[in-house]
């Protein structure tokens, strides 16, 4: 391919511009029997939505999937899931063609390991509250001591989506991961939807606890997606002291808590006005003096 352009300046020239695969490599340094595996291939001078075909092969001629898709941004990655019925030991690579153009490259080889199986991932209890730090565990197999993987923290949607919280790294030791997470919750809780609003627009949808899971990222994986560590719920509290229109306190009055989840709560203020609560549903909350007629929101 022509990289130097000496010709004058004053004047149009064609130049023939060749396209060509950079390279292709995979993402990680070693595939696990069973898992998946990030490939990336990188080309020069071709077109947007050109086909690329990708077959992933072993040394010893174990077919390791295939790819059939199109190249965008001269770039492409995707995932080849391994089979499980694969020699440990044996070396992975793949094929990569682009047929319009004729082209074709081969990875870089790397070893094949064992199966990678993750079990047993628990929080260590199962409500949080603002400032709590908590134990994360889970048993690694086919993993060597000492590697690096990730732990990463979602907030729990029954819809589907899911919003990732925090990224942790971690060491595998003994077979086993083990951190420490402070929680804090993210947002602002007053940004919740209560109960109220909720019905107010859809009838089938109802207060919902934040909850949360993790899972754990080894390589191109990542294991737990399915909230095999079990739900987390963040429950809140609350403290507050209600003083009249002088700046007097409300001595010994009878209050009820409107809660977000529709639901109330009801306890009496000390000599100050002062009053706390526990274990509150996260969100919009408003405290109502019946006796006196008074009513203050958050």
């Amino acid at each position: 391919m022509e990289t130097k352009f000496s010709k004058s300046t004053d004047k149009e020239h064609k130049v023939k511009l060749e396209s060509s695969i950079l390279y292709a490599v995979w993402s990680s340094n070693a595939i696990h029997a069973g898992g998946e595996a990030g490939i990336e291939v990188r080309t020069l001078f071709v077109g947007e939505g050109c086909k690329i075909k990708i077959t992933g092969k072993s040394e010893k001629g174990k077919k390791l999937g295939k790819i059939s898709d199109t190249i965008y941004g001269n770039g492409y990655s995707g995932t080849l899931t391994i089979p499980d019925k694969i020699e440990i030991g044996d070396k992975a690579y793949f094929e990569v063609k682009l047929p319009q153009l004729g082209l074709s490259a081969e990875s870089n080889r790397i070893p094949i390991n064992p199966r990678i199986v993750v079990s047993n991932m628990a929080w260590e209890k199962k409500e949080v509250g603002r400032g709590d730090v908590l134990k994360l565990t889970a048993d690694v197999e086919g993993v060597r001591d000492e590697s690096g993987v990730k732990v990463i923290i979602y907030e729990y949607d029954p819809d589907g989506n899911r919003d990732k919280i925090a990224e942790i790294p971690a060491n595998v030791k003994n077979k086993k991961i083990e951190v420490l997470w402070e929680f804090d919750y993210h947002d602002s809780t007053l940004d919740i939807l209560t109960e109220k609003e909720l019905q107010r627009y859809d009838k089938e949808k109802h207060y919902a606890f934040p909850e949360y899971f993790f899972t754990l990222k080894i390589g191109d994986e990542e294991f737990g997606k399915k909230q095999e560590s079990g739900l987390l719920v963040f429950k809140d509290w609350i403290e507050f002291t209600l003083l009249d229109e002088r700046g007097e306190p409300y001595k010994n009055e009878d209050y009820i808590i409107l809660l977000a989840d529709g639901n109330n709560r009801k306890g009496t203020l000390d000599e100050n006005g002062h009053g706390s609560e526990k274990e509150l549903p996260p969100g919009e909350v408003t405290i109502v003096l019946p006796k006196k007629g008074r009513i203050f929101g958050r």
